[in-house]
């Protein structure tokens, strides 16, 4: 490393060469579970975990990163990224060797292999959630990573994934996190009954996001201002400053039948306007900050 914390050798130039072969099939599913490990890609993403790994490391836990591929020119306008992988490999590469490692076209002139960073369900439970998204059966990687970076926007605890839903280290599905993964816990695999039994067991409420749901979301969070406003007749189906779980199904069936019949509540997300539906990422923005309002204002 020279003085600007760069590495000092020549930048890799052969995208055909075994190390880039190695890191490109990360974007596969099999070699990603085999391994361990995944591709985090542009400056965003890269940075966030390079936080969460000097977090860590200070804190004698294992690292998240295990090693940094970066061009000249990223380095020359983001010199801080150098500075945080202080500790961590990182070597130089051209732009046509990002290109063969990333799954996108454009990698942004940063990859990083990462550690997979989920954690137990248990250990998100034990720590008093109040504020969880759970995505059941959700198959797209993008509106996975979108709902993961809502969930961290709002302030939630936790986001989970049911075991039919899409592997979040998908390439696509951490970029949609847009950083947000390295943020808050992630469960995988989850079993949606058990889930909700425990979160029960907890004193945690379950919603559920349904388009045909009983209960106007809108009015929902009248009814729980007015209440904390001290209106005499004010009621409420549902405190929303309550812990809770809000169940987000799959992006064209929507919740099946049984796992709307867990949940405490059927929420529906008003539409005003003359579309059929919000997609899934704006309906489950809209709900958890529903309850993120609601508990910031408790």
């Amino acid at each position: 490393m020279n003085e600007t914390g760069r590495p000092q050798e020549l930048p890799m130039s052969n995208p055909r060469a075994d190390r880039v072969r190695d890191v490109a099939k990360l974007a596969g599913r099999p070699a990603r579970l085999k391994r361990g490990r995944f591709l985090a890609e542009g400056p965003q993403a890269v940075r966030e975990a390079l936080v969460l790994h000097r977090e860590r490391t200070k804190a004698g836990e294992p690292g998240v990163v295990h090693e940094v591929y970066a061009s000249e020119s990223c380095l020359d306008r983001l010199p801080e990224l150098a500075e945080l992988a202080d500790g961590v490999t990182l070597r130089l590469a051209n732009d046509e060797v990002l290109a063969a490692m990333a799954d996108t076209v454009n990698p942004q002139g940063i990859v990083a292999v990462c550690s997979f960073v989920d954690v137990s369900l248990d250990s998100v439970l034990d720590a008093g959630p109040r504020l969880i998204a759970v995505m059941c059966q959700v198959r797209d990687p993008g509106n996975a990573g979108t709902v993961l970076r809502a969930a961290d926007a709002a302030g939630a605890d936790a986001v989970v994934l049911t075991a039919s839903s899409v592997d979040i280290y998908n390439p696509k599905a951490v970029r949609s996190t847009a950083g947000s993964l390295f943020h808050l816990p992630v469960v995988l695999g989850a079993d949606v009954e058990e889930l909700v039994a425990l979160c029960k067991d907890r004193g945690m409420g379950i919603l559920a996001a349904d388009g045909y749901g009983t209960l106007n979301l809108d009015k929902l969070q009248d009814e729980n201002a007015a209440r904390r406003l001290g209106a005499s007749a004010a009621r409420s189906d549902y405190a929303l400053e309550g812990p809770t779980a809000w169940l987000f199904g799959n992006e064209a069936q929507g919740l099946s039948e049984s796992e709307l019949a867990l949940a405490d509540h059927r929420v529906a997300v008003p539409v005003y306007g003359s579309a059929e539906s919000l997609n899934l990422g704006t309906a489950a923005t809209v709900c958890l900050y529903a309850s993120a309002r609601s508990q910031q204002a408790s």
